[in-house]
């Protein structure tokens, strides 16, 4: 069998070879909305795209740039073709780390967001990890950082059906877009 995916609109993803033609924002919302954040752990479903859209509404209401705000909105796609795993795993596998970055970079690319700057590239790390301490704090009553970080907003942590996240997703690419 060759080493490729089936994705959501039936293409064949090779994810150690990926093509950017092969990238396509519909599959990235798909799996994403199903995909759940903590390796499934929190006390109720909560997926990875409805991180990602809180990521983006936080970089939206900090005033920072569209193409930030696409970015965070775009910074777990990887995760969409070769799921994800912990941390604590994931430091201990340099290859996939590879993996993941080569990818990532490709769907940055892919989506217009290939020359994101180390500024830019540090606010989209900062907005993740200020959702990150805010989840688990909402979805599993733990704080996992010393100091809270600073949030612009309330953020919607319920269960959310996926179907409406993959939609809310969507919406939020063409607005950044105009596709």
């Amino acid at each position: 069998m060759a080493d490729y995916i089936l994705t959501y609109t039936k293409k064949k993803f090779y994810p150690l070879e990926p093509a950017m033609a092969d990238i396509h924002i519909e599959d990235i919302a798909h799996s994403l909305s199903l995909m759940t954040r903590a390796n499934g752990h929190f006390k109720r479903f909560y997926s990875v795209a409805q991180h990602t859209v809180n990521c983006c509404k936080e970089a939206q209401s900090r005033g920072y740039s569209e193409r930030v705000q696409l970015g965070c909105l775009l910074h777990d796609a990887s995760e969409s073709y070769i799921s994800d795993l912990t941390r604590p795993v994931k430091r201990n596998l340099p290859e996939y780390f590879r993996i993941e970055e080569k990818l990532q970079s490709l769907i940055y690319r892919r989506f217009g967001l290939g020359d994101l700057s180390e500024a830019e590239l540090k606010q989209i790390e900062t907005v993740d990890d200020a959702l990150l301490f805010w989840e688990f704090q909402a979805l599993f009553d733990e704080q996992i950082f010393d100091t809270a970080p600073a949030k612009t907003m309330d953020h919607d942590f319920s269960q959310r059906d996926f179907t409406h996240v993959e939609q809310e997703f969507l919406h939020l690419y063409r607005r950044l877009t105009g596709g």
